[in-house]
């Protein structure tokens, strides 16, 4: 088991399935930051997100969610963890409400009222079908849905391409209100480099399934760049 003192770890993780995968992978995040991962497309950024969250990947080595093992425990890692991203779709004719006490069972820790909360503080209108949303709102809703049962870990999968300029700023200045206790901290993806390097507290770079490790942004701005 991990240290618990960690939110997240990967030990020598490397895959055993058909096609593209992680080449021995280590690394940790501590809480209360927020970590990027950069990368061209096609790296491995979305496949490390994948040995997160499908416990039917295979690989050698371990990844520990707070000390719980992903793939022994994959129901309490899951808990412990909000996935945000594209594909992570609600119900598109449900409103933001319906979806949360449709999706809310599944997670022992939600919190109602802090769902409306964020909603409130977040300017999400819970009573608008899903499918009616700006991709905006549909982001919002889902970070308040998943802030909403308290996750250690927020992984943002490619959620930041495309947004306009202002949403964008608003976004992070929600992300560091999550943070903001260090109880919990953000890996987000992006190949967008000089938004990882501005945005993001420490960066770490995929090539080909491999990754460096995590440097402080401004330091690996001065690598890469």
């Amino acid at each position: 088991m991990g240290d618990i003192n960690n939110i997240l770890e990967f030990h020598n993780v490397t895959g055993r399935n058909k096609g593209f995968n992680l080449k021995d992978v280590t690394f940790s995040l501590e809480p209360g930051f927020i970590y990027g991962l950069m990368g061209e497309n096609g790296a491995g950024k979305t496949t490390l997100m994948r040995y997160i969250m499908n416990d039917r990947v295979k690989y050698d080595g371990e990844i520990v969610v707070c000390g719980v093992n992903v793939l022994r425990q994959h129901e309490k890692a899951m808990s412990l963890i909000g996935y945000v991203s594209e594909d992570h779709l609600f119900f598109g004719d449900r409103t933001g409400m319906q979806n949360a006490t449709l999706l809310a069972p599944f997670y022992d820790d939600f919190d109602a009222e802090c769902f409306v909360d964020y909603g409130k503080r977040w300017d999400v209108s819970l009573h608008t079908t899903y499918k009616k949303m700006s991709r905006g709102e549909r982001l919002k809703l889902q970070l308040a849905f998943v802030a909403a049962y308290r996750p250690v870990l927020y992984l943002l999968d490619e959620v930041t391409a495309g947004m306009d300029p202002v949403f964008r700023i608003e976004f992070f200045d929600m992300l560091r209100e999550l943070i903001r206790d260090e109880s919990c901290s953000v890996l987000m993806t992006s190949h967008i480099q000089s938004e990882v390097e501005l945005k993001t507290d420490y960066v770490a770079v995929m090539r080909d399934g491999e990754m460096s490790d995590f440097l402080e942004s401004m330091e690996m701005g001065k690598t890469v760049g």
